[in-house]
């Protein structure tokens, strides 16, 4: 008589983010003094959970170039131009993860693919949560997650600047991106 080895099931489940109540952010060093902020308003994406290892889940996720916001419309129609994202050219910023990590209590380490103005380059998001799922008012079950990364922004192509009167550049190379985002599960 044989025996087979004992079937594995993989329990998996599919989360939409919910893009009223999530929101990707950004800051950078402006004049080399202070940081300026600013956010994209129109965020997507899916996660797919291994809810017996988080360590095999996927994430990816896209954001509306031209969504870009930092409460200066001047700045942002800058932003949105050919010096920066290049908007008409690259419509959307995404990322795609390539694994994932547990990090400590409640923490994940994602690293993945990162595409800004059509360069990709490897990132590694420090990823609070996912929270304990929770039902809302409606019957949706839900989840959030705090992600937060550092890039440079010249290694996207992001390379303008102006040198300043008294030494130093208008718009610093180092961006700490953050991702606050809720899920809904499918």
């Amino acid at each position: 008589m044989s025996q087979t080895a004992p079937e594995i099931s993989t329990q998996t489940s599919t989360w939409n983010i919910d893009p009223v109540h999530s929101t990707a952010e950004f800051k950078v060093k402006h004049m080399m003094i202070a940081n300026v902020r600013g956010a994209f308003s129109k965020v997507s994406g899916v996660i797919t959970f291994d809810e017996s290892d988080l360590t095999n889940s996927k994430v990816e996720a896209s954001i509306e170039a031209a969504s870009i916001d930092t409460r200066d419309d001047q700045r942002d129609a800058h932003l949105r131009s050919a010096d920066f994202l290049d908007v008409e050219n690259y419509p959307r910023l995404s990322f795609a993860s390539t694994g994932v990590k547990k990090a400590g209590n409640g923490k994940l380490s994602v690293e993945g693919d990162l595409t800004i103005r059509g360069v990709t380059r490897r990132v590694d998001f420090a990823v609070e949560g996912p929270t304990p799922p929770a039902k809302d008012p409606w019957g949706n079950v839900r989840v959030a997650i705090s992600a937060t990364t550092k890039i440079n922004r010249k290694d996207f192509g992001l390379t303008w600047n102006a040198s300043l009167e008294t030494g130093g550049i208008l718009v610093g190379d180092q961006v700490t991106i953050t991702l606050e985002a809720e899920f809904v599960k499918a």
